[in-house]
């Protein structure tokens, strides 16, 4: 793997601080699960699209610099370090984009790309359905012929971002005689159509994290599908490659954790050698998934497919999480915890570490792939 550096890199790195270190809010933004922060993190994305940080990697018609992949991974790293906001548009610009760049037509790129960069239109995921989580392809909702497009009907449930979001994208079965991953159709579905009831799922503190949607002959045009008709699960393949892959976690997510966990090891007196054995365990596992990031997505760039080995990068980066803010939580101790408030997001940041190992396919479900389709075992 080649480290050197470029000079346009560093020009490039040098930038995106100086933009942060003048913009980022001096005090957090309100929770985005609340309709008051939902709407400060869209005002928070308005500005990072006028200045040209919203989407780097997008060309500039959409709003982006056209720059490559090693130079987002530089923009990921100085975005959390300096403790910006969580990005409200992550759904679209993250997963669904990835996908829209590839199989999406013209018009529809010209439609839906400025809004979603800007978050204008915010996206929500429409996979999980009540019986059909983890095993996506067991999904019974369903799309009917009709003239102009489709009549969708069913629920999806666990619906990030969905008790805000303008829009949502997600699977439903177009083919009535089909099974499994046949049959299947990629919708992009705008909230307010008619036919639609978004339902909010209050989470333990009380905020919509979460939604479940109805669909009621909800009238869906052809041109709001994505990709080709019946085709739609290799087009969600590709969606969930980014989610486990590069875009959704990337590595400056972690180091930052992973630094803030050493500050947090050096300003607590008297704390166990073991703990802070794991704090330190856990900034070098960090840097290790940093590295072979990096290496991923050189080898992207060089045209190599990544495919199933993204669930390697996906179970390895929401353990590290979990072992982060672990490990943070025992240095604290429920006294500190409690009290300090410049700590109390380490809580935070724990509860939500818990959820790593179920979105984006459960931990279990990943290492399943990975024994059939990267070490090649027999189904069991």
């Amino acid at each position: 793997m080649d480290l050197t550096i470029e000079p346009s890199r560093e020009a490039f790195r040098a930038e995106v601080r100086e933009w942060l270190a003048a913009n980022v809010p001096a005090e957090p933004l309100p929770s985005l699960d609340t309709a008051d922060g939902f709407a400060a993190h869209r005002d928070w994305e308005r500005r990072m699209y006028d200045a040209g940080f919203a989407v780097v990697t997008w060309p500039g018609r959409f709003g982006g610099r056209g720059v490559d992949v090693l130079d987002w991974l530089t923009f990921e790293e100085e975005y959390w370090a300096a403790g910006a906001p969580v990005r409200v548009s992550q759904n679209g610009i993250f997963l669904l984009a990835p996908s829209m760049f590839e199989v999406a037509t013209e018009a529809q790129l010209e439609r839906f790309m400025v809004p979603m960069a800007r978050a204008d239109e915010v996206w929500a995921q429409g996979w999980s359905e009540p019986g059909a989580g983890s095993d996506l392809a067991s999904l019974r909702s369903r799309a009917d012929r009709v003239d102009g497009g489709w009549r969708l009907n069913g629920q999806k449930t666990w619906s990030t971002r969905g008790a805000f979001a303008d829009w949502m994208f997600g699977l439903f079965r177009s083919d009535p005689d089909s099974s499994r991953h046949h049959g299947l159709t990629y919708y992009l579905v705008p909230l307010n159509a008619d036919g639609v009831t978004v339902r909010p799922i209050r989470q333990l503190d009380g905020e919509p994290g979460f939604a479940e949607v109805f669909f009621d002959d909800v009238f869906v045009p052809d041109d709001q599908v994505l990709g080709e008709v019946g085709k739609g699960w290799s087009v969600a393949m590709s969606t969930t490659t980014s989610e486990r892959g590069l875009t959704l976690r990337s590595p400056g997510r972690f180091m930052a954790s992973a630094d803030r966990l050493l500050d947090l090891a050096r300003r607590t007196p008297g704390a166990s050698a073991r703990v802070v054995d794991d704090a330190v365990d856990a900034w070098l596992d960090a840097d290790a998934y940093r590295l072979y990031v990096l290496d991923t997505a050189l080898r992207a760039m060089d045209g190599q497919q990544i495919g199933a080995e993204s669930s390697a990068n996906k179970l390895f980066w929401s353990d590290l999480d979990v072992r982060i803010h672990d490990a943070a939580l025992r240095l604290l101790g429920p006294d500190r915890l409690l009290t300090e408030s410049a700590d109390a997001r380490w809580l935070d940041g724990y509860l939500f570490s818990l959820a790593g190992p179920i979105y984006a396919g459960t931990n279990e479900v990943q290492r399943n792939i990975l024994a059939e389709r990267v070490l090649g075992l027999p189904r069991a």
